[in-house]
């Protein structure tokens, strides 16, 4: 694929961040004229990933949490959440419905909703040294650039 245009940033781990890393997001996304259901479906996914950084990787502590965004040919978005924080024991576990680490109020959907309004997730993580999740969704322009 190649990459039209990119950006990255990083923010700390903290729940008031969560809004902004979607609206970062989106206006970035804007570039490729995706329909607002996309748009949404792309602020959902960013949202979890950005929660489960904040909920799952700094458990004990506030870390940071980095984002990265391209947009590539064939109008593909490409997304990276990245974190340094405890990592995953066993991705293809916590990546099934209902599994979670916390209990309590979560209910263990996040890969899950992230999977369905993304066209691909990929989820790598070491033990004691962070996850990360790219995640892709070809955007379909809503006018032509020719009209």
């Amino acid at each position: 694929m190649q990459v039209n245009n990119k950006f990255s940033m990083n923010v700390l781990a903290k729940s008031a961040n969560e809004g902004f890393a979607r609206a970062c997001i989106a206006a970035f996304a804007a570039q490729l004229d995706p329909t607002l259901e996309e748009i949404n479906d792309i602020k959902t996914a960013v949202s979890e990933a950005v929660t489960n950084c904040i909920v799952h990787a700094y458990k004990e502590k506030i870390g940071k949490i980095y984002i990265s965004g391209e947009l590539c040919d064939k109008n593909i978005i490409k997304i990276k959440i990245r974190d340094t924080g405890c990592g995953i024991e066993n991705v293809e576990k916590a990546m099934e419905p209902l599994y979670t680490t916390v209990g309590g109020e979560r209910a263990g959907l996040g890969f899950a909703v992230m999977q369905s309004f993304m066209d691909t997730v990929k989820v790598r993580s070491a033990v004691g040294k962070g996850t990360s999740i790219v995640m892709t969704k070809k955007i379909n322009r809503r006018y032509s650039v020719n009209a």
